[in-house]
């Protein structure tokens, strides 16, 4: 396999790693005033991804750095051609992170409520946008001999595209459902868990469709390959897994899910990288965007030394704040003169204004 190849292959892996732990957090941020149904219930759901969203929007950075890095033309010309989708892009996800810090800085319902919304609206429209931009990719748009974009923001906006990012929404909120069943307690953990249990048909209809679209978006016929095939049975089985109560299982299915439905992608994409509608000649390949192999050959090197930190990173943080959130942990303080036997275990309040549970080893992150 060539380096060329390799690093293809790095960076559908990056987009899948984006998606894979990027997506529950984005369906938690979709689902968090659905399921909470009040102040107690949007903190205990906010909270269950407070260490984490952060870290996982690293790989969308990564995976960014690195087209620009491997595949400069290839980077140039979807740039060019998705300027405003991605600054749409850019846009959620500073609403989104805003919202993280700003809901608890003002104790007023209409406050909340506000940012509740945005969060709700920017984690909706991340997964939209970035499934329009891969759709596009597959299905093409107007790219003229010189790997120039020749079209208009309506080009970008074809049926595939749309629904390729309606499908990532889907399969969002499924994978942000499955998360929230397995890190809650109590009713937050019904809800989510009927909430996964009613929307999971629907996704699996939605990555079916995906999955034969895609095949003949790409010109290879109407059945599905492996990548695609997985993608169906894994939403079947994360419907079953969840309907019985297996939130870990469930979880585990939805992120095969996840994985193969945005590798499939990349799969019938290749040794395409850009797919030009205007004539195939100008399609954006491999090997017409690459960098030289004294570049390839230097990112392969620094690709070896720093990814597996990052992993190891990410499953360290992940393994710290592995314990369910509870109920109680959110509870308002109590009112009135602490007696002698609450005094010592009582806590400072987060800055929600919500009392903080004196374990260590089980108090929520906030």
């Amino acid at each position: 396999m060539t380096l060329v190849s390799t690093w293809f292959i790095i960076i559908a892996a990056l987009w899948t790693g984006f998606f894979v732990l990027e997506g529950f957090d984005l369906g938690v941020g979709m689902l968090h005033d659905v399921v909470g149904h009040d102040e107690t219930g949007r903190r205990m759901a906010i909270n269950t991804i407070g260490p984490l969203w952060d870290g996982n929007e690293v790989w969308l950075v990564v995976a960014a750095a690195g087209m620009f890095s491997a595949f400069p033309g290839w980077y140039a010309t979807m740039f060019s051609a998705f300027y405003m989708v991605f600054i749409l892009l850019l846009v959620a996800l500073i609403v989104r992170g805003v919202s993280f810090e700003f809901r608890g800085k003002v104790d007023t319902d209409r406050w909340r409520r506000t940012w509740d919304i945005l969060l709700t609206v920017g984690s909706l429209l991340v997964p939209l946008l970035v499934g329009i931009g891969l759709g596009g990719l597959l299905q093409g748009v107007p790219i003229g001999k010189n790997q120039e974009f020749t079209g208009s923001l309506v080009d970008l906006l074809t049926p595939y595209g749309v629904f390729v990012g309606v499908t990532l929404v889907l399969l969002c909120i499924l994978h942000g459902a499955s998360f929230l069943a397995l890190k809650t307690t109590g009713d937050l953990r019904t809800r989510a868990t009927r909430l996964g249990g009613r929307i999971a048909p629907l996704t699996g209809l939605a990555v079916l469709a995906f999955a034969i679209w895609t095949h003949v978006a790409s010109g290879r016929g109407v059945l599905p390959n492996l990548f695609e095939i997985i993608a169906v049975l894994a939403v079947i089985g994360a419907a079953w897994a969840i309907r019985d109560g297996h939130e870990g299982w469930s979880f585990l299915a939805t992120t095969f899910a996840m994985a193969t439905t945005v590798l499939s992608i990349f799969v019938e994409l290749y040794p395409n990288v850009m797919v030009s509608s205007t004539s195939p000649a100008f399609n954006l390949t491999v090997h017409n965007t690459a960098s030289g192999s004294y570049s390839l050959k230097v990112m392969t090197v620094i690709a070896l030394v720093l990814l597996p930190i990052v992993v190891l990173y990410q499953g360290w943080t992940y393994h710290v704040f592995r314990q369910r959130l509870r109920t109680e942990d959110f509870q308002p303080a109590p009112t009135g003169p602490p007696g002698p036997d609450t005094k010592s275990d009582a806590a400072a309040p987060d800055s929600n204004g919500a009392q903080q549970a004196p374990p260590a080893a089980t108090r929520p992150p906030t």
